[in-house]
């Protein structure tokens, strides 16, 4: 059986992108889901004077195991001020450091949402112009606009918005 990540790039115990990410994993369907914790990954700010001095932390080595040891990622980003958050950039300044080709080559579905209109769509739009460099291959987008609106109790209550997530989600199962 395949094994896909759930990942939400915020490091906050009440993500609203975790619960997007472990929703959206789990409509794959015949994959076993791991699901990630950005905080699990917690390491000192990326330099190139650390990395010298100490070489990769441990959590950056994981980090990439986990990503080797998988067949396809489902990450949703949380947007911070239009850019990703310091917590999930971080962990992919070292993670790309350990491997320069971080998601190698494995789907992705790539996804965000905010309690704004938006949804993210400034951190996708970075997303899907710099992971096809480090070797994401983006099988689906997708962006939750309004989280308190359009979820609630574990899943997308909008059938407009949930219908286009699952398409999303059958063209990544598809390329995985």
């Amino acid at each position: 059986m395949k094994t896909i990540i759930a990942l939400a790039g915020s490091n906050s115990s009440t993500s609203i992108n975790r619960q997007l990410a472990n929703y959206a994993a789990h409509l794959v369907g015949g994959v076993t889901v791991k699901e990630l914790n950005l905080n699990d990954f917690e390491m000192p700010i990326y330099s190139s004077d650390r990395e010298r001095d100490h070489g990769f932390p441990e959590q950056s080595v994981s980090f990439i195991r986990e990503i080797k040891d998988a067949d396809g990622i489902v990450l949703s980003l949380a947007e911070y001020n239009g850019a990703y958050s310091g917590a999930f950039k971080n962990v992919f300044d070292w993670a790309s450091r350990v491997e320069a080709k971080t998601f190698l080559g494995k789907p992705m579905l790539l996804m965000a949402t905010s309690p704004g209109e938006r949804g993210g769509a400034s951190v996708l739009a970075m997303a899907s112009d710099r992971f096809p460099r480090h070797e994401a291959k983006i099988a689906g987008i997708f962006s939750l606009p309004s989280f308190h609106k359009n979820f609630d109790s574990g899943k997308i209550v909008n059938e407009e918005l949930n219908k286009a997530l699952l398409k999303e989600v059958r063209q990544f199962k598809e390329s995985l």
